[in-house]
């Protein structure tokens, strides 16, 4: 049966529909040629009406039930007829077309019938075209017109780098390399950039890491602090009293309106303040007698008169008893 272009276009993709539907009828034939699946899909034979009837019962599934296969086995006409009203209505044909279900009518009437069937198969229409497009892609690349392209892919005749790349690469080849003079202004220039940041650090005292010193604690700034604070309470509970008293449900905090606290605790920083100095006095003193102990104990101490002196201390008043010994001598 040999068809106009079109047909065989329309063919393969019924064919290839029915192969990505995983239709058993069309498994293991693996046609080729146009002509063979005109001749499978558009003549008369039990193949084909067994092929049409795969496709309406994967469309309607009580097409398969049991008393329809019953039915059908007490003459062929049953079933080309209830082919025929599936067709009515699915709107696709009449349901008198029994020559379309029958494979009378022309190639291109009934395969336009069963691209339009294959299209309400669940997941055929989408995998068929994917795998037709596959199979155009794959036809169009290795067809003869592209194999003079694919060889010279392979094998090009001229530099596949662009001009501007081309002497872009060749001007870098050819610079020259920088020389000791200008190497010299560098390292100038890196100096006075040197000089110039640490004259501007050297400006910038906040640039300085150096830890200031504590402030020094005073008990006048002690006396000046309580007394804000007693000023802070005592608005706090003005405006309690004025503003804040209707949006709140408890009782209002009781401040005592007179200094004493703040007096009580202003002397006993003081108190506290005194003995610390007290005590640095004392471990001033206790160091400075633990040196006199140290030179004690280091230093000979030698018994003159009953009193315990020093070697210095002797040697220097018997000088001082021998210069005045030498004025009663006779000259």
């Amino acid at each position: 049966m040999a068809g106009s272009l079109k047909e065989k276009q329309l063919v393969r993709h019924v064919y290839a529909a029915l192969q990505a539907a995983s239709c058993p009828l069309v498994e293991g034939l693996y046609l080729q040629e146009a002509d063979s699946m005109l001749q499978l899909l558009c003549a008369p034979s039990q193949h084909r009406t067994d092929i049409l009837a795969w496709i309406c019962s994967s469309i309607n599934p009580n097409f398969a039930n049991s008393k329809t296969i019953v039915v059908r086995s007490s003459g062929p006409d049953v079933l080309t007829k209830e082919m025929a009203v599936l067709g009515q209505e699915l709107m696709l044909c009449k349901a008198d077309d029994l020559d379309l279900i029958r494979g009378e009518a022309s190639p291109h009437r009934q395969l336009r019938f069963l691209e339009q069937l294959l299209t309400l198969v669940p997941g055929c229409r989408k995998a068929a075209g994917h795998r037709l497009d596959q199979e155009m892609l794959l036809n169009e690349l290795y067809a003869a017109d592209n194999l003079p392209h694919f060889t010279q892919m392979l094998k090009p005749t001229l530099d596949p780098w662009p001009a501007d790349i081309k002497a872009l690469r060749n001007s870098t080849k050819s610079a020259p390399k920088p020389s000791r003079e200008e190497a010299a202004d560098v390292a100038t220039l890196l100096q006075l950039t040197q000089s110039t940041l640490e004259q501007l650090q050297s400006q910038c005292e906040f640039l300085s890491s150096e830890a200031q010193s504590p402030g020094v604690f005073s008990p006048s700034s002690l006396r000046v602090a309580a007394c804000d604070l007693q000023l802070l309470m005592a608005t706090f509970s003005h405006v309690f009293d004025t503003d804040l008293r209707a949006f709140c449900s408890r009782d209002p905090p009781s401040f005592s309106a007179e200094a004493d606290v703040f007096q009580r605790t202003h002397q006993l920083l003081l108190a506290f303040i005194m003995e610390l100095e007290m005590l640095t006095e004392v471990s001033e003193g206790s160091v400075s007698m633990t040196e006199e102990v140290k030179q004690l104990q280091t230093q000979p101490c030698y018994r003159s008169r009953g009193e315990k002196r020093k070697l210095p201390d002797q040697l220097e008043e018997l000088s001082r008893r021998i210069q005045d010994f030498f004025p009663l001598l006779p000259s």
